[in-house]
C-alpha cells in the first residue's frame, strides 16, 4: 500500500477503555506522517508497529487537550531511543510556546530539532510540499481556533514499457522526460513520442481529515472529491441540540457534508463516550450518504 490512513484515536475529550483520543497515522509513498497526538498516542503506534523514528511530521488541528496531550510524550520517547533527525511540527501559534516550555521545566533536552510551523487562526492554503505530495489547511468551525488537513498526491509519473523502449535504442537518459509526458529525440533527431514508452499515470489519491467542527458547509470546497473523508461525529441526532451548543457535529452533518462534497468514501469518529455502540450514528449518516464506516482504531484504510 502507498498510501493508507490508519486510525491510532478515534474516541473524543474523555478516554474510554475501548477508545484513545484523536490520532491518526499517515503513510504516502514512503512519508510518515501523524495527524494529531492525543494521550497514549505512542502506545498506540507501538501497538500498531508504527515505527516512529520515521515519522517526518506532524499536524495538530488545535489546542484541545484530547488532540495534543501526547505530543511531548512521544516527542521525549523519541528523544530516549536515540532519534538525531529533526521533525517538524504543523499546528497553532501557541503550540511551539507550550511545547517547548514544558521540555525546559521538565529539564529535558532533545537530541534533535523541532521544526515548528504556525498555522495562523485565519490561514486556509498549502502548508506542506514535496515533489509527490501537497498538504492544505483549512479553518473548521469550533470552540478555539482550529483546522483541518487536507493530504493530496500529486500527479504521478507515467509508467514505462520497458520492452518497447529498450528497442528504440533511445538513451537510459531519456527516461525521465518520457515518464514526465515529454517527447524526445534520439541521435539522428528523430522524435520520439513519450505515449509510445510509457503508460498512464496510476490516479492520485487524496484525504481529508476534519477534527472537532460544528456543521460548515465553508469546508466543502477544501475536501471535494477526496477519496477518503474522515469527519468527526460526536453525537447522534437526539443529541443535536448538544452538538450545536459545544460546536461539534451529529453523524448525519458528517453526512450531509460528505455526500455535498462528493467524497467517495467516508469515516467518522470523535464519538461520545456516552454511546455504547455507533448504530445510531450508523443509521442516521447512511440514510444520507450509503458509503459510511465507523473509524475504527487500528484499522488500515487503503486510499
Amino acid at each position: 500500500m502507498s498510501f493508507y490512513i490508519q486510525f491510532l484515536g478515534t474516541g473524543s475529550a474523555l478516554p474510554t477503555l475501548n477508545q484513545h483520543p484523536t490520532s491518526q497515522f499517515i503513510f504516502c509513498q514512503n512519508r510518515y506522517f501523524l495527524i494529531d497526538c492525543g494521550e497514549g498516542t505512542q502506545i498506540q503506534l507501538r501497538k500498531r508497529s508504527v515505527k516512529i523514528q520515521k515519522l517526518d511530521a506532524i499536524f495538530i488541528s488545535h489546542l484541545h487537550g484530547d488532540h495534543y496531550f501526547g505530543l511531548v510524550g512521544l516527542l521525549s520517547s523519541m528523544h530516549l531511543l536515540g532519534r538525531v533527525k529533526a521533525i517538524s511540527i504543523y499546528g497553532p501559534e501557541m503550540l511551539e510556546k507550550i511545547v517547548r516550555m514544558q521540555l525546559e521545566l521538565g529539564g529535558a533536552s532533545l537530541g534533535f530539532d523541532l521544526n515548528f510551523f504556525p498555522i495562523e487562526d485565519k490561514f486556509e492554503g498549502l502548508i506542506f510540499e514535496d515533489k509527490v505530495l501537497e498538504v492544505f489547511a483549512f479553518k473548521l468551525k469550533h470552540k478555539i481556533p482550529t483546522h483541518g488537513f487536507v493530504f493530496r498526491e500529486k500527479e504521478k509519473e507515467r509508467g514505462l514499457l520497458a520492452n518497447k523502449f529498450k528497442e528504440s535504442g533511445l538513451s537510459l537518459l531519456q527516461i525521465p522526460d518520457l515518464k514526465k509526458g515529454i517527447d524526445v529525440q534520439d541521435e539522428k533527431g528523430v522524435t520520439h513520442p513519450f505515449k509510445k514508452y510509457t503508460t498512464k499515470p496510476k490516479p492520485s489519491s487524496s484525504y481529508a481529515f476534519c477534527s472537532d467542527t460544528a456543521y460548515s458547509e465553508s469546508i466543502v470546497s477544501w475536501i471535494a472529491g477526496v477519496d477518503v473523508l474522515y469527519h468527526e461525529a460526536t453525537f447522534a441526532n437526539k443529541d443535536k441540540a448538544r452538538a450545536k451548543a459545544t460546536l461539534h457535529s451529529t453523524a448525519e452533518q458528517a453526512a450531509k457534508i460528505a455526500k455535498m462534497a462528493k467524497v467517495k468514501k467516508l469515516y467518522f469518529g470523535h464519538m461520545s463516550a456516552r454511546y455504547d455502540d455507533s448504530k445510531a450514528h450508523l443509521r442516521e449518516a447512511r440514510s444520507h450518504f450509503e458509503n459510511t464506516f465507523e473509524a475504527i482504531e487500528g484499522e488500515k484504510v487503503q486510499l
